[in-house]
């Protein structure tokens, strides 16, 4: 008898851990208690990938794969969404979102592929409550300070309300910063304001939220 596909069996197991006869600590859990195991997950496998551990990985990516499933189960039993319409929906997105690959759209390279995408993405966003009308729509809000400000600066760069050569190295043409000069004045800033009680991550989110509120703003000016 052939075996059926062990995402089947995932499921079904999810169902059981659910289930009246199943393990206590799951029928406990909910989207919002769940949320946390989530991120851990994520940073395991980012361990996993830069130590090039190929069985950590596959271990890693299965805890992740849980949470997904996990996630599922508790929409399912609330009747919101399952499994099969969250593959579903990811199936139908990437091939609508590849048009140069699963339709006769042509690029001539990566940023064309990322004004493609971004262009989609908004259409399909259009007149739902999730409807993006800036650039900076969709950045999530908890990523961590400093990763909140790269995809904001990226994302400000990408619709032109930031220019290319816009940083603070400007300011002093003569200096030359190197990835591993910067890397130490990073670290020296963090012990900085460690050694004063203030907190890096919370100055950094402050200062993000006075930056991207200004770049909302030009980018208004923008024409077109």
């Amino acid at each position: 008898m052939k075996k059926q596909p062990a995402i089947n069996d995932l499921l079904n197991v999810m169902a059981k851990l659910r289930s009246p006869t199943g393990c206590p600590w799951d029928r406990e859990q909910s989207h919002q208690t769940l949320r946390r195991h989530a991120i851990e997950e994520v940073y395991e496998l980012i361990d996993a990938i830069e130590a090039r551990d190929d069985v950590e990985m596959a271990e890693e990516l299965g805890d992740l794969l849980l949470q997904v499933v996990f996630h599922c189960q508790l929409a399912n039993e609330r009747g919101a969404f399952d499994f099969e319409k969250v593959t579903r929906h990811l199936v139908d997105k990437l091939v609508r979102r590849h048009p140069h690959v699963f339709g006769t759209t042509k690029v001539k390279d990566v940023d064309e592929v990322w004004a493609n995408w971004e262009k989609i993405k908004k259409a399909e966003k259009h007149g739902t409550k999730h409807a993006r009308h800036s650039a900076f729509d969709g950045i999530p809000k908890h990523l961590p300070a400093l990763l909140r400000a790269e995809k904001l600066v990226k994302k400000a760069r990408k619709a032109k309300v930031l220019a290319d050569g816009h940083h603070a190295v400007v300011k002093n043409p003569k200096r030359k910063l190197t990835k591993a000069a910067l890397a130490k004045e990073l670290f020296e800033l963090a012990s900085f304001t460690q050694a004063r009680g203030w907190c890096a991550e919370e100055l950094l989110a402050g200062e993000i939220k006075k930056q991207e509120q200004q770049l909302r703003r030009r980018e208004k000016t923008i024409p077109g």
